[in-house]
């Protein structure tokens, strides 16, 4: 028997807080989570069951056009978290920390980090491997929540060489499983992945006692994530294996958000086509 979501579309809830999504993970309640940027989209995600809003530098690309997220600043995160914490009233606040606001030291992180959580996040996201413990720790033990992003790093896709599918050997599984458990050991109360093997996800999502959020990552991660205007088919060009197409057949925008909602904690999305 799957376990029972905490509130509905169209029920009240309390807001969502850390010790909250916690405790979703150890009942098996299955996360959702969607990019915002603006208060509006903020209000509707929230009222149709959205559990974590994230403010991605994804903004940087969607919004503006960008050919990446590289040329996202601080000044525009810390604008649109703003926007969304004031049309949001249950949801968590996650807000990414732009490319270069974060990599030079943990007193450069700490002071940009300050600045998205007095915008309103409730916990900020950064990309990174093991260089990055010591600042996960900085952050965490200043009482800034932190959420680890690993797998494919969007702020790294230059060194990557390109949007690829990470951890399919062994030797690369191997160290994304240690890079995940050192986020933890750091501090990190959640770990998101990107475009890495299903089975991985899984390994990696049961090894941790933190939650884990997939995109591109598997149904066994603990939460799933989309760009919000991917999945409500906007966006232009090719959209990635891992998307899915939640407006077809919806009469609205919010009937399309309640569908992810439902998808994600009924575990039929993703399905084995979003899979790798």
């Amino acid at each position: 028997m799957s376990a029972q979501p905490t509130t509905t579309a169209t029920g009240s809830r309390k807001a969502v807080s850390l010790p909250h999504l916690l405790d979703m993970k150890k009942r098996g309640e299955k996360i959702a989570m969607l990019t915002c940027y603006d208060a509006c989209f903020a209000s509707v995600l929230d009222a149709s069951g959205v559990d974590v809003l994230l403010i991605g530098d994804s903004l940087g690309m969607v919004l503006g056009g960008m050919p990446s997220t590289l040329p996202v600043t601080t000044d525009m995160m810390e604008y649109h978290t703003r926007c969304v914490a004031a049309g949001n009233k249950t949801a968590w606040v996650l807000a990414d920390m732009p490319f270069g606001s974060y990599q030079e030291s943990p007193e450069q992180a700490y002071r940009n980090a300050a600045r998205l959580m007095a915008a309103g996040a409730n916990m900020v996201k950064l990309e990174g491997t093991a260089w990055l413990a010591d600042t996960v720790n900085y952050l965490t033990t200043r009482d800034i929540p932190v959420c680890a992003h690993l797998g494919l790093t969007p702020q790294s896709v230059s060194a990557l060489g390109g949007y690829r599918v990470q951890g399919k050997d062994a030797k690369a599984a191997k160290l994304l499983k240690t890079n995940a458990k050192l986020m933890q050991d750091a501090g990190a109360q959640m770990v998101l992945f990107e475009l890495i093997p299903g089975k991985l996800g899984a390994d990696i999502s049961k090894s941790l006692t933190v939650p884990t959020i997939g995109i591109g990552a598997g149904v066994d991660c603990d939460g799933q994530v989309l760009v919000l205007h991917d999945m409500l088919n906007v966006f232009p060009g090719k959209k990635p294996k891992f998307v899915r197409n939640f407006m077809d057949n919806q009469p609205s925008i919010q009937a399309a958000v309640q569908a992810y909602v439902s998808a994600v904690k009924g575990k039929t999305f993703p399905g084995p086509e979003h899979t790798f």
